[in-house]
């Protein structure tokens, strides 16, 4: 994540002061942040927020869509359907 900010970063041509006064961070949690990729998630979400990538970012945190594992499972998941089996004939 580190390493994606500072490239965001670098490619608007912003230096780590003019960043940190942007997003109201400190000079030195953002050096620290590119360095080891430790932030407070207020700080984080205000760089995100300056360098336009917030979007992208909470993209990241939403629950992905889980794919069936098996055909069971998508003939389960149909609404309204339920599996039925074919009988025997019954002997009279």
């Amino acid at each position: 994540m580190a390493s994606r900010l500072k490239k965001q970063r670098l490619s608007m041509n912003m230096t780590q002061a003019q960043l940190a006064e942007r997003a109201n961070v400190s000079l030195s949690v953002l050096r620290k942040f590119e360095q080891s990729g430790k932030i407070s998630l207020e700080s984080f979400v205000k760089l995100t927020f300056v360098l336009g990538l917030s979007e992208r970012m909470l993209k990241a945190f939403q629950p992905q869509e889980q794919k069936p594992s098996s055909l069971e499972e998508i003939i389960n998941e149909q609404p309204g359907r339920s599996r039925k089996r074919a009988s025997n004939p019954r002997k009279k």
